[in-house]
């Protein structure tokens, strides 16, 4: 079972709305196998992001709409009428799960016809986030990212019980990531160096060292991430201060391709970013750089025990107090707050891994 029972009617229909991270909108898909488990016959309309769109694609029992942020109130109304043609003859879904509280998305919340309207708790709301919606989630601080958004399904009478995400990975997709290297027992790091927000982004030269380290081991190292100017400046830059040559990946592959090629890999090391969720999602272990943000509100959720964690170290540096009196999901996006992290904290966790699995380093020689 992935939900416990439900006491109340089956809904039969339901429209989740999150649009964005990569990171987010993998964190609602075991929202989306609960909700299939406990209601298979209730249909489910997700207002997701193009991006993301791409990402998730073939969900199975999911039905997607896309919103384009560029399109601003007409892209709206495209929408409302869109998801009209949707519900037919019913007027309107049983619930909205609004998980989103920019204000962009809390104004898109407004065109979608639902009769129950669950969001955010006060606490977490912004933006004039409770004007658009009826119901809230339960107030639980201290709690990861994706346990918050299983939470929405809980005014509805379901718990999650399980974490499930089987995201949809063609073959064909799986195929292209097995012809980037071969399979031949030599462990892989996998690197993607960058995130959204500059502020968690890493020095190129300690991850260059790190890298070096890892294949003095006898690993073989992966450079991986999207198509932006800033990815490609730093991954040149990390295979500029490395010693030792890596495969350079970045750019060369598509949304439906990254999570099977971080699926072969063994650790990926990364900032707080999407390619760490999508990873910790394949069952891929991470070594997550985290000082701009906490480890154990938006780390890996499987798994942080390879996570080099310096947040509390950023709150008593940047914010003169221990990161168990911020409020929590406090982030300390400060110039300079990733050089807490030195290159001997990326070392012992990658050797942190390596204690863990003997039989990998076995097998590469």
């Amino acid at each position: 079972m992935h939900a416990a029972p439900s006491t109340t009617a089956a809904p039969a229909s339901i429209c989740l709305l999150r649009l964005s991270a990569l990171g987010d909108v993998t964190h609602v898909a075991p929202l989306v196998h609960t909700l299939q488990a406990a209601w298979p016959l209730a249909r489910l309309t997700w207002v997701i992001g193009k991006g993301e769109h791409r990402l998730l694609a073939g969900l199975p029992g999911v039905d997607f709409v896309e919103y384009d942020k560029k399109t601003g109130l007409a892209g709206m109304r495209a929408l409302r009428r869109e998801l009209h043609a949707q519900l037919g003859d019913a007027s309107c879904f049983d619930a909205l799960l609004q998980m989103q509280v920019a204000a962009r998305a809390n104004l898109l919340s407004a065109f979608v016809p639902a009769t129950r309207r669950i969001g955010y708790d006060r606490s977490r709301s912004k933006d004039l986030h409770g004007l658009f919606v009826n119901e809230r989630i339960p107030d639980r601080p201290g709690i990861h990212v994706l346990d918050a958004i299983g939470s929405f399904c809980e005014p509805l009478g379901l718990h999650q019980a399980q974490v499930r995400w089987d995201l949809p990975v063609p073959d064909e997709a799986r195929a292209w990531a097995r012809a980037q290297w071969p399979q031949d027992g030599t462990p892989t790091l996998l690197v993607s160096p960058c995130s959204s927000h500059v502020r968690r982004n890493w020095r190129a030269e300690r991850y260059a060292a790190v890298a070096d380290h890892a294949i003095a081991q006898g690993w073989r190292v992966v450079l991986c991430g999207g198509r932006s100017e800033l990815e490609r400046q730093t991954t040149d830059a990390i295979l500029a201060a490395m010693r030792q040559p890596a495969l350079d990946l970045v750019g060369k592959d598509t949304l439906k391709q990254l999570p099977a090629l971080l699926e072969r890999g063994q650790l990926l090391m990364t900032p707080d970013s999407g390619p760490m969720h999508i990873a910790n999602a394949m069952g891929t272990k991470v070594l997550g750089l985290h000082a701009a943000s906490n480890p154990a509100r938006s780390g890996p959720y499987s798994d942080r025990r390879y996570c080099a964690d310096r947040y509390d170290d950023a709150a008593r540096r940047f914010l003169h107090k221990p990161a168990a009196d911020l409020r929590w999901g406090t982030k300390i996006e400060h110039d300079g707050v990733m050089d807490l992290i030195t290159v001997d904290d990326g070392i012992a966790a990658f050797e942190r891994y390596r204690a863990d699995h003997p039989t990998l380093d076995h097998r590469s020689r």
